[in-house]
């Protein structure tokens, strides 16, 4: 089994969407995008559900609003080497309608990971 190791200087691209944005009318786009993370190779993806945001709209996205709000922020975060970060956030980018898309310079202290392609939670 091979394994995988990311150590030093490295890129962290980090999607904020909201929970209900779709990607081809049919998935929760933040699913295709961790799909998207995997298929390119990436160290991981972590999807993170936040309780309350706004975006460009300013429309304030709550968990503790009245109604529920059923379109929470999401941040979906992948941290690797920089050439991989530079290639997944154009494809992010494509498969974005609207969001905010980042890259930073992040510095991995440790890392280790095995390379299988195992079973993965659907």
């Amino acid at each position: 089994m091979a394994r995988k190791i990311l150590h030093g200087r490295a890129k962290r691209l980090s999607v904020y969407i909201g929970e209900s944005d779709m990607y081809d009318d049919d998935r929760p786009l933040y699913s295709a995008m961790v799909d998207s993370a995997r298929t390119a190779g990436c160290a991981g993806a972590t999807v993170l559900r936040g309780i309350e945001g706004f975006g460009a709209t300013s429309r304030i996205h709550a968990a503790h609003d009245l109604r529920m709000s059923s379109d929470l922020p999401v941040v979906v975060t992948v941290v690797d080497e920089e050439f991989r970060i530079t290639a997944l956030a154009e494809v992010f980018a494509a498969m974005a309608g609207n969001g905010l898309i980042t890259v930073e310079d992040v510095e991995v202290v440790y890392y280790r990971g095995a390379v299988t392609d195992g079973p993965s939670v659907k």
